[in-house]
């Protein structure tokens, strides 16, 4: 059975590393025949939550931004791919913003499977550990959540540095399992 694949990359930089990865996981679940929409959260008016609660009494976010709208994606999709830079060993703000934001629906969004991507200047596997928690933190709060799998591309710094990596291919093998 085709997938709805709903892919949000929190990488800051066109051409980005964990972009790169995205654009990867995208290609190979499209010709998976999964139906994938790859939103770049930089490309996004995503405002920080401000603990209103106002979407606890009426459901809707108090806040007109795009929330909404991915929010609505989130709660149609089958999988969600979420992709982040490390910065000092957690996510960056872009994915952290979205990740507060869910609140506002975070009962409707449910029985998802999740994968995660992420990426980062140094190369061991402790610096993976608190960024992917975050991620894993939000699975945790969806009801019916699973994780498929997560890739660490670390040693890239500079946008693009990735393209020449194992992990390029290692992402387009992970669209593959969805």
């Amino acid at each position: 059975m085709a997938k709805n694949v709903l892919i949000l990359s929190g990488s800051p930089r066109k051409n980005g590393n964990s972009a790169m990865l995205c654009q990867q996981f995208a290609k190979r679940a499209e010709e998976a025949g999964c139906s994938v929409e790859l939103i770049y959260l930089r490309d996004k008016k995503i405002n920080y939550c401000v603990a209103c609660y106002h979407c606890k009494k009426e459901g809707i976010c108090s806040i007109l931004d795009n929330m909404a709208e991915i929010l609505d994606k989130m709660d149609k999709a089958d999988v969600i791919v979420m992709a982040s830079p490390v910065y000092f060993y957690s996510i960056n703000v872009q994915m952290k913003e979205l990740i507060d934001r869910v609140v506002a629906r975070w009962l409707t969004i449910k029985n998802k499977e999740f994968y995660y991507i992420i990426t980062a200047a140094e190369e061991e596997s402790f610096v993976k550990d608190c960024t992917i928690e975050c991620m894993r933190g939000l699975a945790k709060c969806l009801k019916g959540s699973a994780e498929k799998g997560y890739l660490f591309g670390g040693g890239v710094y500079e946008a693009g540095e990735i393209k020449d990596t194992p992990f390029m291919q290692q992402a387009y093998e992970m669209g593959k399992t969805v």
